[in-house]
């Protein structure tokens, strides 16, 4: 993933033009991941973004990864943690995640030089 934010651009028009043909779907979606990702509970919304982040590698999704990255960053996850998080990712995805965890960090550090 060379631009993680120009891809998030790309991706955001295309979906503008759907979510305004199914808006509920689209506020359903946002409001799931509110309550999923976002604090309360005991898991701290940096460890959710971690947790999200290794999932995106799992399904091998560049928009994920990218959107997980910058809300890790966002979080103010550390880069150890990123590693770490994605060490579980290539652990549980063998060869496919040392392909896909190099491309989330690195969308990682993208966003976190931005911080």
């Amino acid at each position: 993933m060379s631009d993680a934010h120009e891809l998030l651009d790309d991706l955001a028009g295309a979906g503008r033009q759907l979510r305004e043909k199914i808006p509920g779907v689209y506020s359903g979606y946002v409001k799931m991941a509110a309550a999923a990702t976002g604090e309360g509970g005991e898991l701290p919304a940096r460890m959710k973004e971690l947790i999200a982040l290794a999932i995106a590698v799992t399904r091998e999704c560049d928009g994920c990864i990218a959107a997980h990255a910058r809300g890790a960053a966002m979080q103010g996850a550390s880069e150890q943690e990123v590693a770490e998080a994605l060490g579980v990712a290539i652990l549980m995805n063998g060869g496919p995640g040392t392909v896909w965890a190099p491309r989330a960090y690195a969308a990682f550090l993208e966003f976190a030089a931005g911080q």
